[in-house]
C-alpha cells in the first residue's frame, strides 16, 4: 500500500474560510517541499561535509528568504557542536557560537534533547542571549532541527527569519534535515575512508556494500549496477542499515532504464504484531522522508495474517538528470504529488520559479492566465485555455509528459490520442466516502477515525477500488473516480 500522504484538510467540519485556509496550507507545504528538494539535489555536487553544510544553509535563504541560517556538527569523541556553515546576514563561522556545548543555549538543548524547536515571538525567550539585537534587527521567527540517524546526533540546523514561520515549517525541516543528516554522515565516513586507505579508494558496488551491510540476508541483483549519485547511494545504504536493525530475511535490489529500488522482507518481532502499521511508519519513517524528497515513494505490504512486512523503496534514475524545466500548479494536492514524481520519472527538471517562459502543466485557470506556454491537466471534457499547447491527464507516460514539455518550450502544440472510454464498475457508498476523503488530503488513520471503522478495514476497501478501476496507485483511482463524478 502507498505510504498515507502527510497533509490534513478537512471539509466537512470547518467553515469555507478555515477550508480554503487549509488547503492553501497544503499547497504551500507542497510548494516548500519542492523548493527543498531543489537543495537536496544540489547536494550531490559536493564530498566534504563544510561544502554539503554551506551549500544548505545558502539553499535555505535563497528558497526560504530567511535572515540567516547556520549549521553545528558534533565533534569527534567530545559534547561539543561546531559552527561549520553560515549564510545570510551572517557568513563567518568563528566567533562567540563558533562552538557550543551539547546542553548549551537553545542549540545545544536541541543536540542533547533531539527535540524540534520552532517560535515565533523570539525577543521574548527567555534562553535568547541578546533580546535588543532580535528586535534591532527585527529577528521574530527561529527554528532549529535536530540533525540525528536513528539515537545519535550528528549536528543541529538553526534558521532565523524576520517573518513568522509556519507550524508545517518544521515538516519540511525533518524531510531536510533527513537526508542531510544521513549525506553528511556519508561524507564522514569518505573522508575518515580516504584518510585510512588514501584518495584513490574507489567505492564497492552499491551491492557489495549491501551484502556488507546486511550478511544474514539473501540478497539478489536484478539489472546491470551502474554508478548512483551521493544522495542516491546514501538513501539505500541507510535503508540497509534500518532493515539490519529489524531483521531483514530477503531484499531485491532491481536497476531498470528509468529506476533503481530495493525490495526487502521483514519478520517484524511479535511484540508489534498488534501495533504493525505504527511500527512500520515509525521503523521507516525516515527512509520514507528520504526517498520523498528524491521523486521517489516507498510502500509496505503485510500478508493476511500480519506476520511478515515487505518494503519497497523505488526511486527515478538517474535521480540528477537535468532536463527541460516544467512548473506544476495544480489544486489538488494529491495531483500535484503524483505529477511531479512523473515529471521526475520524465526527467525533467521542476522548477517553482515564477518564469512564464517556462511551460506551467496546471488546472487553475487564473495560473494559465499569467503563463506563455500551457500544458493543460484536464479533469473531464471541459474546454481548456486557448493558448494552451496540450491537454494532459494522470494517464500519461513519463516519456509523453517529457514530449510535451519539449514542444511547448518551442511554443509547439502537442496531443496525445485518447483511449476509447470504457465502462467502469461501480463504487459502493462508503468507497466513494473512502476516496472523497482521500482526495481532501485525510490519512488512512483520519479516515478510520471519521469514519469509525478500522484502518485495515479502509485499506481493505482501497484494494477493491484499486482492482475495480484497474488502477495502480491510490493516485489513479483517485483520478479515475473524479473522472466519473463519483467525487468531486
Amino acid at each position: 500500500m502507498p505510504w498515507p500522504v502527510n497533509e490534513d484538510i478537512v471539509i466537512d467540519k470547518h467553515s469555507v474560510s478555515e477550508t480554503i485556509a487549509s488547503f492553501v496550507d497544503s499547497t504551500r507545504l507542497l510548494f516548500d517541499l519542492q523548493q527543498v528538494n531543489a537543495i537536496v539535489q544540489s547536494l550531490g555536487q559536493h564530498r566534504e561535509a563544510e561544502a554539503i553544510a554551506k551549500c544548505t544553509t545558502d539553499g535555505l535563504i535563497e528558497k526560504f528568504h530567511l535572515a540567516f541560517a547556520r549549521i553545528w556538527l558534533m565533534e569527534p569523541g567530545e559534547p561539543m557542536l561546531r559552527l561549520v556553515a553560515s549564510s545570510g546576514m551572517y557568513t563567518r563561522t568563528d566567533g562567540f557560537f563558533a562552538k557550543v556545548p551539547v546542553g548549551a543555549f537553545k542549540v545545544g538543548k536541541i543536540a542533547q534533547n533531539r527535540i524540534p524547536f520552532l517560535s515565533n515571538h523570539l525577543p521574548d525567550e527567555a534562553w535568547v542571549r541578546d533580546r535588543d539585537w532580535a528586535i534591532a534587527h527585527r529577528i521574530t521567527g527561529f527554528a532549529g532541527y535536530p540533525l540525528a540517524i536513528g539515537d545519535r546526533v550528528v549536528g543541529v540546523l538553526a534558521v532565523f527569519s524576520h517573518h513568522p514561520l509556519s507550524a508545517e515549517f518544521l515538516e519540511v525541516l525533518q524531510g531536510l534535515c533527513t537526508t542531510l543528516a544521513l549525506t553528511l554522515d556519508h561524507s564522514h565516513r569518505q573522508q575518515q575512508s580516504a584518510l585510512l586507505q588514501g584518495p584513490a579508494t574507489i567505492a564497492d558496488p552499491l551491492s557489495e556494500q549491501l551484502a556488507q551491510l546486511l550478511p544474514a540476508a539473501r540478497l539478489s541483483l536484478v539489472g546491470t549496477e551502474r554508478s548512483l549519485s551521493p544522495a542516491l547511494s546514501i538513501l539505500f545504504l541507510h535503508t540497509a542499515e534500518v532493515l539490519r536493525g529489524v531483521g531483514c530475511a530477503s531484499c531485491r535490489l532491481s536497476y531498470t532504464t528509468t529506476e533503481i529500488s530495493l525490495e526487502a522482507l521483514v519478520i517484524p518481532p511479535p511484540t508489534v504484531l498488534q501495533n504493525l502499521w505504527d511500527w512500520t511508519i515509525s521503523t521507516f519513517g525516515e527512509v520514507n522522508f528520504a526517498a520523498a524528497l528524491l521523486g521517489g515513494m516507498l510502500q509496505t505490504f503485510s500478508d493476511a495474517q500480519q506476520q511478515r512486512v515487505q518494503m519497497v523503496v523505488r526511486v527515478p534514475y538517474p535521480v540528477c538528470t537535468v532536463g527541460p524545466p516544467v512548473r506544476i500548479y495544480l489544486t489538488l494536492p494529491f495531483l500535484q504529488l503524483s505529477l511531479t514524481r512523473l515529471a521526475y520519472l520524465a526527467g525533467l527538471k521542476v522548477c517553482t520559479v515564477s518564469d512564464p517562459t517556462i511551460p506551467l502543466l496546471t488546472d487553475d485557470l487564473n495560473q494559465a492566465a499569467g503563463s506563455d506556454r500551457v500544458l493543460w491537466f484536464s479533469h473531464d471534457a471541459q474546454a481548456m485555455p486557448k493558448h494552451s499547447l496540450g491537454r494532459l491527464n494522470l494517464s500519461i507516460t513519463p516519456d509523453c509528459l517529457r514530449q510535451a514539455v519539449t514542444a511547448a518550450i518551442e511554443g509547439q502544440t502537442w496531443s496525445e490520442a485518447t483511449p476509447a472510454a470504457t465502462d467502469a464498475p461501480s463504487l459502493s457508498e462508503r468507497e466513494c466516502e473512502i476516496l472523497t476523503l482521500l482526495a481532501q488530503g485525510w490519512r488512512d488513520r483520519d479516515v478510520a477515525r471519521e469514519l469509525i471503522i478500522s484502518e485495515s478495514t479502509v485499506k481493505f476497501h482501497l484494494n477493491n477500488v484499486l482492482a475495480k478501476l484497474n488502477a495502480r496507485t491510490r493516485y489513479q483511482a483517485l483520478y479515475k473516480a473524479m473522472l466519473q463524478g463519483w467525487i468531486r
